[in-house]
């Protein structure tokens, strides 16, 4: 099991705790614009990838089930709120799957059950190794952020580029790799807990599909859109993805006032 580092949770005692969880290639920086606005009715907290962020450097392959269970050593609550993009976001449907006495709702963005081809995967897994993951810049880019986006928020889109610069080779192949293997599209229905499930508009990798199956997929699913946004809908919409996150957790507190920004 890979070792993950995790933020000290911020927020007001006794408030639920939600765990926010980084897209391949990011850090908590990710969530930077959008922790602030969600601090005032939960603790909030982050981790990391491995060789991400302050996360060490993997020592030896691991699967998706895998930081899913070092996301639930970590995270020191018997029960937790989730929100994770992309291969965060995967890792929230394994947490639901694997711990579920411990994940009371999940929010899922910019992921799905299954992403990508596993051929793909391990191309980009070898690429990282011959070439560094500064060679994926620009393709990343491309993927992440929608037209304007990097206009809009230049010091965040560029951080967050940085931080995929300064991941570890090998942690962001094994990654890559892990990915490769990940498919819950048959285990959905075991997902006890709710789940909203959010996409870009302008995702091309976790397109609306994806977040129809994983709603439909689910016993207590739902889905919401992200308007002018791509692959990382946190860093480009901010108040947007606070807002969607408040509203669907605020229905699972049963808290009226959360829906509000009160």
């Amino acid at each position: 099991m890979p070792a993950v580092a995790l933020t000290a949770p911020n927020g007001p005692d006794g408030a639920p705790l939600l765990v926010l969880g980084p897209s391949l290639g990011t850090s908590t920086i990710l969530w930077e614009s959008v922790a602030p606005l969600l601090q005032d009715r939960f603790r909030v907290t982050a981790w990391d990838l491995p060789g991400h962020g302050a996360s060490p450097a993997a020592g030896g392959p691991f699967t998706v089930a895998d930081l899913a269970d070092a996301v639930a050593v970590v995270v020191d609550e018997e029960q937790f709120l989730y929100a994770g993009v992309s291969l965060g976001g995967a890792t929230g449907l394994e947490l639901a799957l694997r711990h579920p006495g411990r994940v009371r709702a999940a929010a899922i963005l910019a992921s799905g059950a299954q992403l990508g081809e596993p051929a793909a995967w391990h191309e980009r897994a070898e690429q990282a190794r011959a070439q560094s993951t500064s060679s994926l810049i620009v393709g990343s880019a491309q993927r992440w952020f929608a037209d304007g986006s990097v206009a809009k928020h230049p010091e965040l889109t560029g951080r967050l580029l940085h931080a995929l610069a300064a991941a570890d080779d090998e942690s962001y192949a094994r990654c890559c790799e892990a990915l490769a293997e990940y498919d819950v599209r048959d285990r959905l229905g075991e997902i006890s807990a709710p789940v909203l499930a959010v996409w870009g508009e302008h995702d091309r990798v976790a397109p609306q599909a994806k977040a129809a199956e994983i709603a439909s997929g689910v016993p207590r699913g739902e889905s919401a859109m992200v308007p002018d946004a791509a692959h990382l809908p946190p860093a480009e919409q901010p108040e947007a993805v606070a807002d969607l996150l408040r509203r669907f957790f605020a229905r699972v507190e049963g808290d009226a006032d959360v829906t509000t920004g009160r």
